[in-house]
């Protein structure tokens, strides 16, 4: 399995009319942030299930000879997403408006790197050309997946009542088929006036009082004024040094912490011929993932509301530590942390070796599931991650971001390969990231065979509940044994199961060509030039 090669830019997406859309801005002469502003809106449409423009997302960006920077687009609750307006329920609610409770902040982290495009970066095509792919695409229609067609089907219980959805998800009462044309009007008027008017009439504009009176009309806290305070936030990244690489990543209140740990704790007790391909490789990955979310669950939260430095908690005395906990002859007991999600990530390298690694998401399938009136944007979910009860790391308080499974990755690499990753996958993603990196970087796979070889999960990711480690069932049926042996419970899945996320990553060299991997798991490609 070869990789896609370029030397002019490309773009890996999880949907291949999204990739396209990309390159066509390479081919303009656009730069990767441009192009990633493209392949974002176009996944905002032709991707539903997965993505829109009512949920969060977060950048890596790189330029040659300049500190890597990240954008927080990520919205918090709103004003009136208070304890009591869940007094005597146990958690939120994962569907319906009273889980539409927090600010959307994709758009927001469009218009900031637009801007950052613009000043640092020498943009210069309009956002309404970054739109139009997008537009076309809601307004002409586009052809429905598999993807879409059984994620409607199997959801559609628990979303049909929601309001909203069945006018924009079904085709007259019906699930659109695969292959089916299907359209969203109301959403592309909603994209014609960011296109006209920019990303801030999003939250301070005119879109702004249509979204804040649909928010008002189907009962959501969120209000008008809480859009018009939100601010998507240029930070620095997290890093760690690896022994032959630096690797990137976002700060809370993503787990972004945890991909990290991962990986610096399994560098720590690694050993020749370990690798995802092994049990022994994969033994030990699943005990760094233990460690690592064991890490995560005790203080990543709203980084307002953080105790530690999450810079502190990559430290050599804290990986040392998590590391020397591992057993390496037996599993360790696993307590099954609480997360879900649904997300796009999408990268993009251009000609000048400037790359973006991104990720935006509505959290679960289709989000909360309601889709508003006016402006035909389906809403996230995202802050049924809150918890109701007082005093706790991620209790819900108005104003406050909730914890996000979302993390795009970024390496640079000791020999000046720069790698850019990541994946959709809720508890996934950080373990989905390591089997990519480990593979591509310690294992001898190409970036293309790194995604498309087998993959575990610990846990469950955005699709189910789930304490048992997952092996897709390409595997080796000794692997599984010994992975059993080790007292891992092992569920061996699909041969190429969705739930392991969808993958991606490309590779600029330094001579400046560029190498790309898809994930077969999902509707994606590379499109390079």
């Amino acid at each position: 399995m070869n990789p896609i090669l370029g030397n002019r830019g490309a773009v890996v997406a999880p949907h291949s009319l999204a990739s396209q859309a990309g390159l066509d801005i390479l081919r303009e002469g656009g730069n990767a942030i441009e192009a990633t502003i493209a392949v974002a809106s176009t996944l905002a449409v032709v991707y539903p299930h997965m993505t829109g423009i009512g949920g969060d997302g977060f950048w890596l960006l790189h330029a040659p000879g300049q500190s890597m920077d990240s954008i927080d687009a990520c919205g918090a609750a709103g004003a009136n997403a208070t304890r009591e307006l869940y007094n005597g329920l146990d958690s939120i609610p994962w569907r319906g408006p009273l889980a539409a409770n927090t600010v959307a902040g994709t758009v927001s982290g469009w218009g900031v790197a637009y801007d950052y495009s613009r000043t640092r970066w020498g943009g210069r095509l309009p956002f309404a050309r970054l739109l139009e792919s997008a537009i076309r695409y809601a307004r002409e229609g586009f052809p429905v997946t598999h993807g879409q067609e059984e994620g409607t089907r199997a959801k559609l219980p628990d979303l049909i009542a929601q309001p909203g959805f069945a006018t924009a998800f079904l085709n007259q009462g019906q699930v659109p088929a695969y292959g089916q044309c299907h359209r969203f009007p109301a959403l592309a008027n909603t994209l014609e006036q960011l296109a006209r008017a920019g990303s801030e009439d999003f939250y301070r504009g005119e879109l702004a009082r249509q979204i804040g009176a649909d928010l008002a009309t189907i009962g959501s806290p969120v209000t008008a004024a809480d859009l018009a305070s939100h601010q998507a936030r240029i930070k620095p990244p997290l890093q760690l040094r690896l022994s032959d690489a630096t690797v990137y990543n976002m700060a809370p209140p993503t787990q972004g912490l945890a991909s990290l740990l991962i990986l610096g704790i399994y560098d720590r007790i690694r050993q020749s011929g370990w690798n995802p391909d092994n049990a022994e490789g994969i033994h030990a990955l699943v005990e760094a993932t233990k460690q690592a979310f064991l890490l995560r669950d005790k203080y990543v939260t709203d980084p307002a509301h953080m105790k530690v430095d999450p810079s502190a908690l990559l430290s050599d005395k804290t990986l040392d530590a998590a590391a020397a906990a591992i057993p390496l002859q037996h599993a360790s007991p696993w307590p099954a942390p609480v997360s879900d999600g649904d997300t796009t990530w999408m990268g993009v390298v251009d000609a000048a070796g400037r790359a973006v690694s991104m990720i935006q998401s509505i959290y679960f399938e289709f989000g909360s599931g309601v889709v508003l009136p006016g402006s035909g944007i389906w809403w996230q979910n995202r802050g049924c991650s809150f918890d109701l009860r007082p005093g706790r790391l991620r209790s819900l308080e108005p104003g406050r971001k909730p914890f996000h499974t979302l993390n795009p990755a970024m390496a640079a690499l000791d020999d000046g390969r720069l790698l850019v990753y990541g994946t959709m996958g809720g508890e996934g993603q950080p373990q989905t990231q390591a089997a990519v990196f480990s593979r591509y970087v310690w294992g001898g796979h190409n970036v293309r065979s790194a995604i498309a070889a087998p993959r575990w999960l610990l846990g469950r990711t955005w699709a189910e509940q789930s304490a048992s480690l997952k092996l897709e069932s390409r595997y080796p049926q000794a692997v599984i044994d010994a992975l059993r042996k080790l007292g891992h419970p092992v569920e061996v899945v699909a041969d190429f199961d969705e739930r392991m996320g969808h993958a991606g990553a490309l590779v600029l060299h330094p001579q400046g060509w560029i190498e790309g991997g898809e994930d077969p798991r999902s509707d994606g490609s590379v499109a390079a030039w």
